[in-house]
């Protein structure tokens, strides 16, 4: 035997990725092997790239057998279960053998995925390099090598997987946008067949269990296929999206393209009809007489007509709508691609109707005709309501809450803020809710120990205070993050809070924008509900809910013994594996502290 070799390249430093966490260097240090008849080299393995992992795929191979692959160079792309993740090279090498191919899907942690060798002459060696011949590699089984890698190949290219006859292409899977997503909805493709990629550009917008996102181009190309057309839901992680080439005289060779992934989804989102927005769950009746409403002609309106096919339309737009009775069909759109923006709702004038002496009963007709038939209806659950609904009952099933209720004398914190909107711009004005945040941060800097988080092994004492605001909109709950809030000024949150509130109703919030956080807010005060306890969100330790203020009685050093007050009433919810009672009551009595005497908050 040989004796052992010097230090092999190391592997480590994460990429981001679009919707990609930032994960620590996790890739372990292998110690390289030398076989009797093959040359010095070293086996790496995938390693966990995240606490949950256990299987990963290999999106994409950076490097081919036999190049040079030098300190810090990208080697290969991992899809996690948590994001998309690069990794780099610390030490020159040379790729001698790819064990794993490209789109292989769920190797096992620990799987032997590629071999390198200090010297380029050594890589010929390894040329008819198989798992099957390390003692030390898994079961060949366990990693099930793609169809066009089988042994005995058809005789021509098959349609479900890139053949040689293929030019050079990149096939881009569906990456996790957020730590909790497991399937993402292809809501619109941004580009079509054939048009040019650059770098940076919009490719799709994709709903992910928290909000819709941009799924931008890394690269310059052209769009050779789409394989997940529009409107595609529960689209699984990790399936093939689209083709891109990197010659526009190669997109013809893509015209049959199928992938084998997505062949089944598309079959059934084709003969699948769309959701019946209605349940009619009454006993059948006899038909009775209809009008001869039908049989007449329709009345012409001074409007354009109402537009065929899918509406592209906002989501806040789409609510506003809805409140308003409005018909998305005769609004026409100024955004992107004919879009309807709320500006267009806003400015909207329904067309008037022309008249028609000899039709008056129409209108009549037609509103008894548009009345909800039945005794309920059917609303199907988006990505996003599911997952709230899941990780709110995992909080409440799992962490055992407590609850902490406080009055607060909110008298000078409203002629603070009366004051001060009378100082800043007038593109600024600040809100109660600005002080509560400034007051909460600085409160979780006094007891830490309400700035922790939960971490099964450990008990993480945060050291910055990243508050999270919970904002109500169309698509449901989300809560944007306003980043270190204890070292901001009240003009600075209240510019985060108002950017982020508009982002997050409009669908536009990037994922390091709602990811993380270590405190919440919950405010329904402006609803007029008085108090209310909030369910925590996980691994944060606290909540706090916040009601509206009130004029009350107090008791007062004066001729008449009292003084009509503001007061507020919040309840804290704590994690008792986190914050003991006393604890939580030392937090809210520092945060009763700073809004009663809003000028400590200066100190």
């Amino acid at each position: 035997g040989a004796g052992p070799l010097g230090r092999g390249p190391a592997w480590g430093s994460p990429v981001r990725r679009p919707g990609g966490l930032p994960l620590p260097p996790a890739w372990p240090r292998l110690v390289p092997r030398r076989c009797c008849s093959l040359p010095a080299h070293q086996k790496v393995a995938l390693p966990a790239l995240s606490p949950t992992m256990q299987m990963g795929t290999i999106a994409r191979w950076e490097k081919k057998e036999g190049d040079k692959i030098g300190e810090g160079e990208l080697i290969a792309e991992v899809e996690t279960d948590k994001a998309t993740v690069g990794f780099e090279s610390l030490e020159e090498c040379y790729l001698a053998k790819i064990l794993v191919p490209e789109g292989t899907r769920d190797v096992p942690i620990g799987a032997i995925i590629c071999i390198t060798v200090e010297k380029p002459e050594h890589v010929d060696a390894f040329k008819n390099y198989t798992l099957d011949s390390a003692a030390s590699a898994p079961p060949a089984a366990s990693v099930p090598p793609p169809q066009a890698a089988a042994p005995s190949p058809p005789t021509q290219p098959s349609p479900e997987a890139p053949g040689s006859s293929y030019p050079p292409h990149m096939q881009v899977t569906l990456p996790a946008l957020s730590p909790t997503m497991t399937m993402g909805t292809v809501q619109r493709w941004e580009k079509k067949v054939g048009e040019k990629l650059n770098e940076g550009d919009l490719l799709a917008e994709i709903e992910t269990d928290k909000a819709t996102i941009g799924f931008e181009v890394q690269e310059e190309g052209y769009l050779a296929k789409i394989l997940v057309p529009e409107g595609t839901r529960d689209v699984p992680l990790g399936t093939a999206l689209c083709i891109i080439v990197e010659k526009v005289s190669d997109i013809p060779a893509f015209a049959d393209y199928q992938d084998t992934a997505v062949t089944d989804m598309k079959a059934q989102a084709a003969a699948a009809p769309p959701p019946p927005p209605l349940v009619v769950a009454t006993p059948a009746a006899a038909p009775s007489p209809q009008p001869a409403v039908p049989s007449t002609p329709a009345v012409p309106t001074a409007g354009p007509p109402p537009r065929k096919g899918r509406i592209l339309v906002s989501p806040l737009a789409k609510k506003m709508a809805a409140e308003k009775g409005i018909d998305l069909a005769q609004v026409k759109g100024t955004g992107p691609d004919g879009r309807i923006t709320k500006k267009d709702v806003e400015s909207f004038v329904p067309p008037k109707v022309a008249p028609a002496p000899a039709l008056e009963a129409v209108p009549a007709a037609a509103a008894v005709a548009a009345a909800p038939v039945g005794t309920f209806t059917d609303i199907p659950i988006s990505n996003i309501r599911r997952v709230i609904a899941q990780r709110l009952m995992q909080s409440k099933q799992t962490i055992p809450h407590y609850y902490l209720s406080v009055d607060i004398n909110m008298g000078e914190v409203l002629v603070l803020r009366k004051e001060l909107n009378q100082e800043v711009s007038d593109n600024i004005k600040l809100s109660v809710n600005d002080f509560i945040i400034k007051a909460s941060a600085l409160a979780c800097l006094k007891v830490p120990e309400a700035n922790s988080s939960w971490m099964d092994t450990v008990i993480r004492q945060n050291h910055v205070v990243d508050v999270s605001v919970a904002v109500s909109t169309p698509a449901g709950l989300i809560t944007p993050i306003v980043f270190n809030a204890h070292i901001k000024g009240l003009a600075s949150i209240s510019k985060d809070v108002v950017s982020l509130a508009t982002k997050a109703r409009e669908g536009k919030l990037q994922p390091h924008e709602f990811q993380g956080g270590t405190f919440t807010i919950s405010n329904l005060g402006m609803y007029g509900i008085k108090n209310f306890s909030a369910i925590i969100n996980p691994p944060q330790a606290c909540i706090l809910a916040v009601g509206s203020s009130e004029k009350r009685l107090v008791p007062a050093d004066n001729e008449k013994g009292f003084d009509v007050a503001s007061v507020m009433s919040v309840t804290l919810s704590c994690d008792h594996r986190v914050v003991d009672g006393a604890v939580g009551a030392q937090w809210l009595a520092e945060f009763k502290n700073l809004l009663e005497k809003p000028v400590t908050m200066l100190l």
